[in-house]
C-alpha cells in the first residue's frame, strides 16, 4: 500500500531523540503527519517536538524505555488516546557496538536483543492491533545490512537486526490483506551519533569509506513508503552483496573477512 499523502495521518517514531529517528519525525511532520516522539531522553524530546510546532506541525512527547514492555503499552495507550490511533509505526529505537563476542559481556548482549529486536516486537504489539481494526496503517522496522549480512565483531548486534527483519518479512506476509503495509530499512554505515568514537576507532577503512549522512537514507525510506515497496537497503549498491552471499557464499566470506580488517 502506498503512502502518497501524509496530511491527516498519526505518525510514532521510536528512538525519535536523534539520528535517523530524529530526522524521519521531523519529514513526516513536514509532510502533515502529526507526530508521537518517544526516547528516553525527554529534553531532546521536548527540542525536537517545539521545531515542530514552531512549523505549524502537531507533537506529542512520550518518554519511555523501549526495552520496557509495560512503559511501551502505557505510551501506547497514550499516543492512542491523544492522537486518535496511530497510523504509522516507526519502529527505529537500538544500538550497537562492535566488539568480539568473547570481549561482548552477556548481559549487555541481553540488553541489546531487549531493545533492538524485543522493543521492536513491544511497539509492533501495541500499536498493530488498531492499524488491523481500522485496515489501514504502515509499519517501518528500521534494521540493518548487519541483519543482511554478518561480519566480526557485531555478532550481538547482528543477531538482534537479523531477528528484527525475520520478524519483520513474516509479518508483512501476515497483515497485507488487513491493510497494513511494512517495510523493512537495511542502511549501512550512516554518520550518525550511533557511531561513538569507540566504534569509529574499531571500524575497517573500508567501512569508513563507504560512511553516508543520514538525509539521502530518510529521502530513500520516504519514497520507498511512497512506492509501496517491502524492503530497502541503502546505500542501494550494498543489496549486490545479497546476490552473491546466495549465489557463492564463500566468495563472500572471503570477501567480508577482507574488508573487514581492523586498521
Amino acid at each position: 500500500m502506498k503512502l502518497t499523502d501524509l496530511r491527516g495521518k498519526t505518525a510514532l517514531v521510536t528512538g525519535a531523540s536523534s539520528g535517523i529517528g530524529e530526522l524521519l519525525a521531523m519529514r513526516l511532520a513536514a509532510g502533515g503527519a502529526r507526530l508521537a516522539l518517544t526516547a528516553r531522553r525527554r529534553d531532546r524530546l521536548e527540542q525536537i517536538a517545539n521545531r515542530i510546532r514552531a512549523g505549524g506541525g502537531e507533537a506529542l512527547v512520550l518518554p519511555c524505555d523501549v526495552g520496557d514492555r509495560e512503559q511501551v503499552f502505557e505510551a501506547a495507550r497514550s499516543a492512542e488516546q491523544q492522537l486518535g490511533g496511530v497510523d504509522i509505526l516507526v519502529n527505529n529505537a537500538g544500538y550497537g557496538h562492535h566488539r568480539t563476542f568473547l570481549e561482548w559481556d552477556v548481559g549487555d548482549i541481553e540488553n541489546m536483543m531487549r531493545i533492538n529486536y524485543l522493543g521492536t516486537v513491544y511497539w509492533t504489539k501495541a500499536l498493530l492491533p488498531g492499524m488491523v481494526e481500522r485496515r489501514r496503517g504502515w509499519v517501518v522496522f528500521v534494521a540493518s545490512v548487519a541483519g543482511r549480512i554478518a561480519v566480526p565483531d557485531e555478532s550481538a548486534y547482528a543477531a538482534s537486526k537479523f531477528a528484527m527483519v525475520g520478524l519483520a518479512e513474516s509479518l508483512s506476509l501476515e497483515v497485507e490483506d488487513h491493510g497494513i503495509h511494512v517495510l523493512t530499512v537495511c542502511p549501512g554505515a550512516i554518520r550518525t551519533e550511533f557511531f561513538d568514537e569507540e566504534a569509529l576507532q574499531r571500524m575497517p577503512r573500508t567501512s569508513k569509506r563507504m560512511m553516508v549522512e543520514p538525509d539521502g537514507l530518510v529521502d530513500a525510506i520516504m519514497d520507498a513508503l511512497r512506492k509501496g515497496k517491502h524492503e530497502l537497503t541503502y546505500p542501494r549498491a550494498i543489496a549486490s552483496g545479497y546476490v552473491v552471499r546466495a549465489l557463492a557464499p564463500s566468495i563472500m566470506r572471503s570477501s567480508v573477512r577482507r574488508t573487514t580488517r581492523r586498521p
